[in-house]
C-alpha cells in the first residue's frame, strides 16, 4: 500500500471505529462537573471540558457516531434513488428524460446547502430529518452523473443484444447498465461522504442539527464560539476532527478515482 494512502485510511478507521465501537466504551458525553468548566485538560480529560464540564473526548466520539450516521445514510439514499432515476432517465429518453433533465436543472439552480437548511427548518430538527433533507438535495448530483454514463454505453453490443432476445428495460437497466457505471458513482460517492460531513456539521451549527444533549460536530463549535478566547480547545477539538475526516474522505476519493480510471492506468 503506498505511504500516501496510510494518512486518509487510518483517519476514516478512526473515524469508523470512534462511530461504531463508541457505545462499548463507556463513556460519559452527558456527565456535567461543574468545578471542571472550561478547564483545558486532565487526567482524566486529556482533551478539556465544554462550558458545562462535560469532557470533550466523550463527546467527539457521539459526534462522530452522528456524522457517521448521517453521511451513510444520506450517500446510501442519493446513491440509490439518483443512480436508478439517472439510468431509468438515460435509457428510456424522450420526453421522460427531459422532463428529469428539467428537474435536475431547477434542483441545481439552487445551492444545496440552502436548499437543505430550507428543507430542515421545515421538517424540524433531528438526525432523521438531517438525513430526509440532505438526501433530497443530494441525489442530484448521481442522477446526472449515471444518466451521462448511461447515455455513453446503452447502445453497447450487449446492450443490443439483450434488446433482440426480448429482455425487459427494467431488467436491461438494472443488470446491464448499471453494473457498468459504478465506478464512477463509487467515486462520487467517497466524495460525497466529505460533502454531507460538513453539511451536518453545518446544518447543526445553526441549530437544525442534532438537539442537546446529543452531540454533533458543528454544535460542538457553535457552544465553543462563545469561549474562543478563554477555552479555544472548545472549537479546535471538533474543529480539527472534522478537518480531518473531511480532508481524508476527499484524498481517498481521489486514490480510489486514480485507480479506477482505466485510461489514467494505460498511460502510465
Amino acid at each position: 500500500m503506498p505511504m500516501r494512502l496510510w494518512f486518509p485510511l487510518g483517519i476514516v478507521l478512526l473515524w469508523l471505529l470512534m462511530a461504531l465501537f463508541g457505545p462499548l466504551m463507556g463513556l460519559q458525553p452527558n456527565q456535567i462537573e461543574l468545578s471542571k468548566i472550561l478547564l483545558s485538560h486532565d487526567s482524566a480529560a486529556w482533551l478539556g471540558y465544554d462550558d458545562l464540564g462535560r469532557p470533550l473526548w466523550d463527546r467527539l466520539v457521539m459526534g462522530a457516531q452522528t456524522s457517521f450516521m448521517v453521511a451513510v445514510g444520506v450517500v446510501t439514499i442519493s446513491l440509490f434513488f439518483g443512480t436508478l432515476v439517472g439510468a431509468v432517465s438515460g435509457y428510456i429518453g424522450g420526453w421522460f428524460d427531459h422532463l428529469v433533465t428539467r428537474v435536475i436543472d431547477i434542483f441545481l439552480a439552487f445551492p444545496g446547502i440552502l436548499l437543505a437548511i430550507a428543507m430542515a427548518g421545515i421538517l424540524g430538527p433531528g438526525v432523521e430529518n438531517v438525513v430526509i433533507a440532505l438526501a433530497v438535495v443530494g441525489w442530484v448530483g448521481f442522477a446526472r452523473l449515471s444518466r451521462a454514463q448511461v447515455l455513453a454505453i446503452k447502445h453497447r453490443d450487449h446492450v443490443q443484444a439483450a434488446i433482440a432476445l426480448g429482455v425487459s428495460p427494467a431488467l436491461i437497466v438494472v443488470r446491464h447498465l448499471i453494473p457498468l457505471i459504478m465506478a464512477p458513482l463509487i467515486i462520487e460517492a467517497t466524495f460525497g461522504v466529505a460533502s454531507v460531513v460538513i453539511a451536518e456539521a453545518g446544518l447543526s451549527f445553526l441549530g437544525l442539527g442534532v438537539q442537546a444533549p446529543e452531540a454533533s460536530w458543528g454544535s460542538m463549535i457553535r457552544d465553543g464560539t462563545r469561549y474562543l478566547l478563554v477555552a479555544p480547545h472548545m472549537i479546535l477539538v471538533p474543529g480539527v476532527a472534522l478537518m480531518l475526516v473531511v480532508l481524508a474522505a476527499n484524498l481517498l476519493g481521489d486514490q480510489l478515482r486514480d485507480r479506477l480510471d482505466v485510461r489514467l492506468q494505460n498511460s502510465r
